[in-house]
């Protein structure tokens, strides 16, 4: 069963994901999140759903490499986000980011940078995958991430006038252009960017400047990186008010 769940069809049918060591499982239980069911050591945890293993079991049941002490199945929690209501929040919006190691990252700079809601278009990594779970550190507990019709979604931002911000060649300079203290923020694909049907949707192309201008370097940043220096400007912009 545990096993199963490394696979998306699984996590869908079971409604299940898995978590994985003794911290993790502990702020999960301390969460709003329900627990299924804990395979754990002897003396990791105690309670109803509780089932102590040997640690040839756990090497068994563990999706690490090296095992942990304790795995966990949970409940994938389902939420609510309104694009209308977001004048006043910082929202990301990922645009087919398929690299669970960048969408684990991305999860924890929201955490990091006080941004609760993440929007996922539906052919985005899955944040239940067990490697971005892990790669979170808990900030999965935190952040909430919605899979949507990102078009639709934008489309509604839009017309309830919600600053729609993208990363582009082309945009201005971020650190020189007026930002608004709410809105949604897009980050695009790893190889190919904010797609054409998204980029419609875009009110405010951004660029992140090389240092100095003139130099070569590289082509693009890494979508986590982009993330966190935008998401750090725009906080920096709030708090210097």
């Amino acid at each position: 069963m545990v096993r199963s769940l490394a696979d998306k069809r699984a996590r869908t049918e079971h409604g299940l994901f898995v978590a994985e060591g003794e911290k993790l499982i502990g702020e999960i239980r301390a969460s709003k999140l329900r627990v299924r069911k804990i395979f754990a050591l002897e003396g990791i945890f105690e309670g109803a759903e509780v089932e102590v293993v040997s640690p040839k079991e756990m090497e068994r049941v563990s999706l690490l490499k090296t095992p942990s002490k304790a795995v966990a199945l949970v409940e994938i929690p389902h939420y609510k986000l309104h694009a209308g209501e977001l004048k006043e929040q910082l929202v990301l919006a990922l645009d087919e980011v398929q690299n669970p190691g960048n969408l684990g990252t991305i999860i924890r700079l929201a955490d990091w940078f006080g941004i609760t809601d993440i929007v996922c278009s539906m052919d985005s990594a899955d944040c239940f995958n067990p490697k971005v779970v892990q790669a979170t550190m808990g900030a999965i507990l935190r952040v909430r991430v919605h899979y949507v019709d990102l078009e639709a979604f934008l489309c509604e931002a839009a017309e309830a006038g919600v600053a729609r911000y993208g990363t582009f060649l082309e945009g201005e300079n971020l650190y020189e252009t007026e930002l608004t203290k709410g809105g949604v923020i897009i980050m695009g694909n790893e190889g190919r960017g904010i797609s054409r049907p998204i980029e419609r949707h875009v009110s405010h192309k951004l660029l992140i400047p090389a240092y100095p201008p003139e130099r070569p370097t590289s082509e693009s940043l890494n979508v986590a990186m982009a993330t966190g220096i935008i998401c750090a400007e725009f906080r920096r912009r709030v708090c210097s008010k």
